[in-house]
């Protein structure tokens, strides 16, 4: 921050690993330079463009010794790791990797007035950097957050303006929930019902209950092939993975609208002949259900190879949660192939069919996430597991040998109020605070290691990480997404980078700066002290739950893990 006094630790977020402060400042202005190897090219570039527009400052490209901006790569530091030194002559930002270089000059950005993260240039400066070194690494390698644009979808500019985000507070992987019963929002041109139909419903569910009106109007939209390859590139160049999930055996009602044939179970017609049902229009949890035949795997692993060639991605997740099975009894073809496996019971049924889906994407160099419903029958080697239901599932799967990320509903659902206020749009679920974000350890109340490894590293029994999930049932814009999730994601990154103790006081005066960051960018979050007026749904009702009521909902659920 501009001005911080000589040797004072500046208000960066997340907090920084080492601060040592020094004596002076170093001024830029239009004749500044900036200097990097070809290998950092892409990540120049993408600094310039930001000082550029913000401050008016060219940083025009200079040969690296005499450049008052140096760039370069140290493999003795760790993967995303860096170091920033500022002298009153010069900087330099050297990371382990390119990643690291990028983290570091968006602690050069956030120790510029906060008007140096404006979309154009509102202000003269001065643009001075207190001098001193900070030295830095992520505790996680993997920092992520779910964005479910099934339930309502995510037009393309928001989606990368908020891989923008996401980036500014290193976030490093964007999970993207792209299919579920409410809408398929992927374009796979060898099946394009899956968007002619599955992409859009007649209407949508408005507030939670079974006696919550429709709001009687159509609702949908998909990305295209181009669409996707765009976002991909865009969060690339921002050191984000995105990480496309396709839900089964359920959350696929949409789909079966789409391809009756796919779907288990089906009811049937006056005629007798299955009823196609149309993509959902309620929130919660349609018994639809895949079936198991070697037709729908076939359709599914042609599916997955379009996925994977829109998705570098080493990871790609199949879903596997809330899939209920009624359906499955009354079909078949799941008879037969129940049959053939020695009479399986439903959880393994559930675990053949994710193992045969993993395999396929493993024979492509990819790897399945599932989340811990899988953990409910035989393993299925190899697969990364979300556990969601509380920190059970990265107790247990770290034991049994899954790499997990933790993700746990109880402690970082960001659809989930913000405080027992009644004014919360539709408040849902428990609260959870930005403070209660800012404790959460995905290490301490697991048991599990963690490590620094990432996702295609082949190692097992590791926590990898965790991610923040946001589930878009009563999220229905921009504005309303943005409000959901800043600044409780900044308490995110600082909770996934950063080590040692933690001070909830000494936070929250480093985010009074960071929410003048937020503020230049235009970000509709929600204010410390609760919602604005606009902010508020009067009159629409959500799902509240104590914590107790949903500490007993998550202990029911994982009571069928076999520790």
């Amino acid at each position: 921050m501009s001005g911080t006094p000589d040797g004072a630790a500046p208000p960066l977020l997340p907090r920084p690993g080492r601060w040592e402060g020094a004596k002076g400042v170093l001024h830029l202005d239009a004749a500044s330079t900036m200097g990097a190897p070809d290998s950092l090219r892409r990540v120049a570039d993408w600094f310039r463009s930001e000082l550029s527009m913000a401050c008016g400052l060219g940083l025009h490209p200079a040969p690296l010794a005499g450049s008052t901006i140096r760039l370069g790569l140290d493999p003795a530091l760790p993967a995303e790791g860096f170091v920033l030194e500022i002298m009153t002559t010069h900087l330099s930002v050297r990371g382990g990797d390119p990643s690291g270089v990028f983290y570091g000059l968006q602690a050069v950005r956030q120790l510029l007035p906060s008007s140096a993260f404006a979309r154009a240039q509102v202000g003269d400066g001065p643009w001075d950097l207190p001098c001193g070194v900070v030295q830095d690494a992520p505790r996680f390698a993997w920092r992520g957050v779910l964005l479910d644009v099934a339930r309502h979808f995510l037009p393309l500019d928001d989606v990368l303006r908020f891989v923008d985000l996401l980036a500014m507070h290193r976030i490093n992987t964007l999970h993207l929930h792209l299919t579920d019963d409410q809408g398929w929002r992927v374009e796979i041109a060898g099946y394009p019902r899956l968007t002619d139909v599955g992409g859009w419903r007649r209407e949508s569910q408005v507030g939670a209950g079974d006696d919550a009106p429709g709001d009687g109007r159509p609702h949908g939209g998909w990305y295209t092939r181009a669409d996707i390859a765009q976002i991909v590139a865009y969060a690339a160049d921002r050191f984000v993975t995105i990480v496309p999930e396709i839900e089964l055996p359920g959350h696929v009602q949409a789909l079966v609208a789409a391809y009756p044939a796919l779907g288990a179970g089906l009811d049937v017609g006056p005629d007798g002949r299955p009823l196609a049902p149309e993509v959902w229009t309620r929130w919660g949890i349609s018994d639809h259900v895949l079936s198991v035949d070697d037709a729908t795997v076939a359709v599914l692993c042609d599916v997955l190879d379009e996925i994977v060639d829109m998705f570098p991605s080493p990871v790609v997740c199949l879903g596997g949660d809330e899939s209920p099975k009624r359906r499955w009894q009354d079909d078949s073809r799941v008879a037969a192939r129940r049959a053939e496996l020695g009479g399986a019971t439903d959880p393994e049924l559930h675990n053949w069919l994710v193992a045969r889906l993993a395999e396929h994407l493993g024979r492509g160099g990819r790897r399945a996430m599932v989340w811990d419903e899988v953990l409910e029958g035989p393993d299925v080697p190899g697969v990364v597991v979300a556990s969601w239901r509380g920190e059970h599932g990265v107790r247990v799967g770290t034991r049994r040998g899954y790499d997990v990320v933790s993700s746990p509903a109880d402690r970082v659902y960001l659809d989930y109020r913000q405080s027992d206020d009644p004014d919360e749009p539709i408040p849902t679920g428990a609260v959870t605070t930005l403070l209660d974000i800012y404790g959460f350890d995905p290490a301490a109340a697991s048991g599990a290691a963690s490590g620094a490894a990432g996702p295609d590293a082949g190692t097992t029994g590791v926590l990898l990480g965790a991610q923040a999930n946001l589930w878009t049932e009563h999220i229905d814009s921009r504005q309303v997404l943005e409000y959901m999730t800043f600044p409780r994601v900044a308490a995110l990154a600082e909770a996934l980078w950063s080590a040692g103790e933690r001070d909830g006081k000494e936070f929250l005066e480093r985010l009074v700066v960071h929410l003048g960051r937020l503020d230049a960018r235009g970000v509709a979050y929600r204010n410390l002290d609760g919602p604005k007026p606009w902010q508020k749904r009067p009159g629409v009702l959500g799902d509240v739950r104590a914590p107790h009521e949903l500490e007993a909902e998550i202990a029911r659920m994982v009571a069928a893990f076999d520790e």
